[in-house]
């Protein structure tokens, strides 16, 4: 696995912050910025998809294309996102919904690049859960844990009922899990959970 150092500049920060684009047509688009307000990553989600197919560049030029989040089955509510690093090339590992469960109370697991289970995304309100999924006037808070049940990053929705926008601190960091991982869990949160708000 790569280390921080390793790493593309804009995965290295601590603090992103993301906001659904408005009024895009067709597909979904988001950004993400960094505490000053700088575009860090510009994401894509591919219109008329039957598979989910999500970009993340650099930036809104596109000029670089850095992640590529796809899955293989068609409108699969337990559906598993893989993670590929657009300029290596190599698994970056996977975040699988629980479907079931996520109608409830939202609830990702996330896999390493063989598939080993290494930690989980979770809303961390069952009652905001509930209320948010009939009423968007509760924002909904998330926490991600590594399989040791130690806190990694948090991410805490803004109140606004007609943008999504959230902000993920990284608490700490964890070997088993890759911070491009973990921005892939956020972009999914504004792609997929989204659609709830």
């Amino acid at each position: 696995m790569e280390t921080r150092g390793d790493l593309h500049p804009a995965f290295t920060h601590d603090t992103y912050l993301f906001r659904k684009k408005v009024f895009k047509l067709l597909g979904g688009a988001f950004h993400v910025y960094d505490e000053r307000g700088n575009v860090l990553f510009y994401s894509e989600q591919k219109a008329f998809k039957l598979k989910e197919d999500f970009r993340v560049y650099a930036d809104e030029e596109k000029s670089q294309e850095l992640l590529i989040i796809k899955t293989p089955k068609i409108l699969d509510i337990n559906a598993t996102y893989h993670v590929t690093d657009a300029t290596t090339g190599e698994s970056v590992g996977s975040l699988k919904r629980k479907g079931l469960k996520s109608m409830v109370k939202d609830e990702w697991i996330l896999l390493s690049p063989d598939e080993r289970e290494v930690g989980k995304l979770s809303e961390t309100s069952m009652l905001g859960a509930l209320i948010s999924r009939f009423i968007n006037v509760v924002p909904q808070s998330y926490a991600i844990f590594t399989i040791h049940e130690e806190k990694v990053a948090q991410i805490q929705q803004a109140f606004n009922p007609f943008v999504f926008k959230c902000t993920m601190n990284i608490l700490k960091a964890d070997p088993l899990i890759d911070r491009r991982l973990l921005m892939a869990a956020g972009i999914l949160l504004l792609g997929i959970e989204g659609r709830q708000s």
